[in-house]
C-alpha cells in the first residue's frame, strides 16, 4: 500500500507562506521593498505588535484596479515576466510570493491609486488570494498594504516567536538596513500610534548613519564612490574615477567607513554589506574588511562600516535563501580587492578625504609669530648619529602641503595644513611608517656576533623558528642566535627584543613589535628637517590615522574651530564693548 501522498493545496500553500513570512519583521520587509520598487520616497509605517497588525502607507506609483484583483494571487509579479528576465532582476522583489503568503497567514487589505488616476479602489482579500471585497477610496497616488490578525491561522507559530522588544529590535534593524540603502527616502514608524522612529531623507548614507547611531558624527565617516564600466574588469581603484560608458550595465561601489581614531564598535554589528539596494550577509567579505582594518583599530573593537555593491544582475543569484538575505557574487575576488583599494584611499590623508578645507593665512602667521617667540622647542637631532629619522622620502609632491613648524614638549610635532593645525605624536605616527615599511619589506639579517638566549622554553624556541629566526643550542639552557629582524640587529637591545617576539603572536605581530621598539621615543628632539621628513612618509603610509594598535595618531584643530573660540566671526564694535 502506498504511503507517499500528494499534499493538498492549502497546506503546500501555508507551508511555503510560513517560510517567506515567519516574524513581523519579514512583514515589513516585504512590503517595504513593494514600496521602493513602486518608486516611494517617504514611508509611513504603523505597528501595533500586540495586535499582530501592521499598516505601510507609501507616495509610490500606486496600482490600477485590475493590478489591485491579481496582485495577491500565487506567484504574481509585475516585475518579471519570463526566464529571461530572471537574469536581469534589478527590483527588490520578484517572486510573486510575499502579498499572496501574507493572504494566507493574515487578513490582507489594499487600497493604491495611480498618479494617472482619480479614484483610488481598495481591495480585501481572501486566504486564497483572490478579491473578496472591491470598494471605491478616496487616497492620494500611493499604495496602503494593511495586515491584520498575523498567524491567526497558525497559533504555533506566533507561541514560539521570541518575545516583543527582540522583534521590535528585529523590525528597527530591517528599517536601519533599508534607510542605509535608499538614502533618499524619508522614513515615519509609529506604534500603538505613538512616535517610534523618524530617519529623514538625505543626499547619501553619511547622513543617515548619524540618524541611527546618534554618538556618530557625519565628520566622524567618509565615503567613497567609484562607478566602472560594465565591461571587462577594469582595474584596482586608485582614485575616484567615473567611467560610466553609455548602454553598459553599471557597477559600483559606495563605501561608508567611520575613521579609525574616532568611530568604532565593541561588536561588529554595524559592518553591514549591500548588494543592489538590499543589505545581505557576505561573511567571506566581511572577514576580509575586519582583516584590512586589524592594525589600524584598538583591539578588540570593530569598524563602522557600510558597503553597498551595485553588479550588474548576472552577476548575484538571489535564489539561494527565501528572504534574499544570502547570495552567490561574482566575480568575488574582483569585488574583495575594490573593496581593501577603496578603504586604502579613503584612510588617506589627502584633499579627497578631509573635507571643508579651508585656506586661510591666519593660522601661518600665528605659528610662526609663536615659533619666533621661542613657544615651542625646535632644537636637537633624532638617532644617535645625528641623522634624519627613517628612509628617504619619494621624490612625489604630498598629497596634502603639510608643514612641520614645530615641536612640543619634545613629543608632538606641530603641523600646519590648509584648514588648521595638526599635533602628531611624533613616536606613534614613526611607528605606523615602520611598521608599513616592515610589511613591504620583512627581512632578517646575519648578527655581527650570535646572541645568547637564556632559560627560553621549547615554546619560544619554536616560535622564532616560526619567524625564520636561526637559533642552535650552545650548552645547557643557552641557545645562539644567528640572525634576527634587519631594525633590530645593530641595537643594544637586540636580545630584549627577540625574547619579546618569542613569547608568541603571527608575522604581523612581530611586525608590530618591532616597528614599536624601533620608532622615536617620545622626548627625543628633533630638527626641524627630521620633523618634516617623519610628517611626509607618515602622510604616504595607507593607513596614517592610528598606529597598528590602534591610538589616534593626530589631534586635528580646524582652523574654523580657533576661529569660534577666539571669536574673531565678532564685529570690533561688539568685540570691544562699544
Amino acid at each position: 500500500m502506498a504511503e507517499i501522498f500528494a499534499l493538498p493545496g492549502e497546506v503546500v500553500d501555508l507551508l511555503g507562506a510560513g517560510e517567506v513570512i515567519d516574524s513581523l519583521a519579514a512583514v515589513v520587509r516585504e512590503l517595504v521593498e513593494n514600496s521602493l520598487d513602486a518608486g516611494a520616497t517617504r514611508l509611513v509605517i504603523d505597528l501595533y505588535p500586540q495586535q499582530w497588525q501592521i499598516r505601510v502607507a507609501d507616495n509610490g506609483k500606486g496600482m490600477s484596479l485590475a493590478d489591485l484583483i491579481q496582485a495577491a494571487s500565487p506567484h504574481s509579479t509585475s516585475k518579471i515576466h519570463t526566464l529571461a528576465d530572471l537574469a536581469q532582476v534589478m527590483s527588490l522583489g520578484f517572486r510573486g510570493e510575499a502579498l499572496h503568503s501574507l493572504a494566507r497567514l493574515a487578513e490582507l487589505t489594499i487600497a493604491s491609486c495611480c498618479s494617472t488616476e482619480t479614484t483610488g479602489w481598495q481591495v480585501r482579500y481572501t486566504a486564497q488570494g483572490e478579491a473578496a471585497q472591491i470598494e471605491p477610496i478616496a487616497i492620494a497616488p500611493g499604495t496602503i498594504v494593511t495586515v491584520k490578525q498575523l498567524f491567526d491561522c497558525w497559533p504555533s507559530r506566533r507561541q514560539a516567536m521570541s518575545a516583543l522588544p527582540q522583534q521590535m529590535r528585529a523590525i528597527q534593524l530591517t528599517l536601519y538596513q533599508m534607510a542605509l540603502c535608499h538614502p533618499h527616502v524619508t522614513w515615519q514608524v509609529q506604534q500603538q500610534d505613538q512616535p517610534w522612529l523618524t530617519l529623514y531623507g538625505a543626499p547619501s548614507a553619511q547622513q543617515i548613519l548619524p540618524q541611527i547611531l546618534h554618538d556618530v558624527q557625519p565628520s566622524d565617516l567618509r565615503e567613497w564612490r567609484l562607478e566602472l564600466s560594465g565591461g571587462e574588469t577594469p582595474p584596482l581603484i586608485s582614485a575616484p574615477v567615473t567611467m560610466a560608458l553609455t548602454g553598459l550595465p553599471q557597477r559600483s561601489l559606495y563605501l561608508l567607513l567611520g575613521l579609525p581614531d574616532r568611530c568604532h564598535r565593541r561588536r561588529p554589528d554595524w559592518l553591514k554589506i549591500a548588494v543592489n539596494g538590499r543589505c545581505v550577509n557576505l561573511p567571506e567579505l566581511e572577514q576580509v574588511i575586519l582583516q584590512a582594518l586589524r592594525r589600524t583599530l584598538p583591539r578588540d573593537r570593530f569598524p563602522v562600516c557600510f558597503l553597498h555593491l551595485q553588479v550588474e544582475p548576472a552577476a548575484v543569484d538571489w535564489n539561494r535563501h527565501p528572504a534574499k538575505t544570502e547570495i552567490y557574487l561574482q566575480p568575488f575576488d574582483f569585488w574583495c580587492n575594490q573593496v581593501v583599494a577603496a578603504m586604502d584611499q579613503i584612510l588617506q590623508l589627502n584633499s579627497e578625504t578631509l573635507p571643508d578645507r579651508l585656506t586661510n593665512q591666519r593660522v601661518s602667521q600665528l605659528l610662526k609669530v609663536s615659533e619666533a617667540a621661542g613657544s615651542y622647542s625646535v632644537a636637537g637631532d633624532y638617532s644617535r648619529d645625528g641623522s634624519v629619522v627613517g628612509n628617504p622620502v619619494p621624490a612625489a609632491t604630498p598629497p596634502l602641503p603639510l608643514r612641520a613648524v614645530a615641536q612640543l614638549h619634545h613629543t608632538y610635532i606641530v603641523v600646519e595644513h590648509p584648514s588648521g593645525v595638526w599635533l602628531v605624536e611624533q613616536h606613534i605616527a614613526h611607528e605606523r611608517v615602520l611598521y608599513e615599511q616592515l610589511c613591504d619589506r620583512w627581512q632578517l639579517a646575519p648578527l655581527p656576533a650570535p646572541i645568547l638566549l637564556k632559560q627560553i622554553t621549547p615554546a619560544q624556541v619554536e616560535q622564532l623558528q616560526r619567524l625564520g629566526i636561526e637559533l642552535e643550542p650552545f650548552g645547557e639552557a643557552l641557545w645562539a642566535v644567528r640572525n634576527a629582524p634587519e631594525p633590530l640587529v645593530q641595537r643594544e637591545d637586540c636580545a630584549a627584543a627577540l625574547l619579546e617576539l618569542s613569547l608568541g603572536g603571527d608575522l604581523q605581530t612581530a611586525q608590530v613589535a618591532v616597528a614599536c621598539r624601533t620608532a622615536i621615543r617620545n622626548g627625543t628632539p628633533l630638527t626641524l628637517a627630521a620633523m618634516q621628513q617623519l610628517i611626509d612618509q607618515w602622510q604616504q603610509t595607507r593607513h596614517p590615522r592610528t598606529c597598528p594598535h590602534g591610538r589616534p595618531i593626530c589631534l586635528n584643530l580646524e582652523e574654523s574651530s580657533l576661529s569660534r573660540f577666539f571669536r574673531r566671526h565678532w564685529v570690533i564694535g561688539k568685540s570691544h564693548g562699544i
